[in-house]
């Protein structure tokens, strides 16, 4: 009884991986040819995508930290180079002190 209900799930098992084979196309075969209604499908769903390209309003510039920031950004360039300098030229010493 046990061979016959093994056989059993053996035979669904493999049926379902049976049903699930398709032909898969390889590299380099030639695509079946379609037939003159599939052809104007495919026309007619390319028509409909690029009308729906075109009914998608412009956004136009989004700011996502815009509520988050209370000013405008400054100006990172000017403020660096000034504090960078001393009168001699040189590099402010660094010190272990973050302030």
């Amino acid at each position: 009884m046990r061979i016959v209900l093994a056989a059993l799930m053996a035979l669904f098992v493999s049926g379902a991986a049976y049903a699930q084979q398709q032909p898969v196309p390889r590299y380099g075969e030639e695509d079946k040819a379609k037939s003159p209604a599939q052809i104007e499908a495919d026309k007619a769903a390319e028509r409909a995508y690029q009308r729906s390209l075109g009914a998608i309003p412009d956004k136009g510039a989004s700011d996502p930290w815009g509520a988050v920031r209370s000013d405008a950004p400054k100006s990172p360039a000017a403020t660096s180079a000034a504090k960078t300098k001393t009168k001699t030229g040189a590099a402010p010493a660094k010190s272990g002190n973050a302030n």
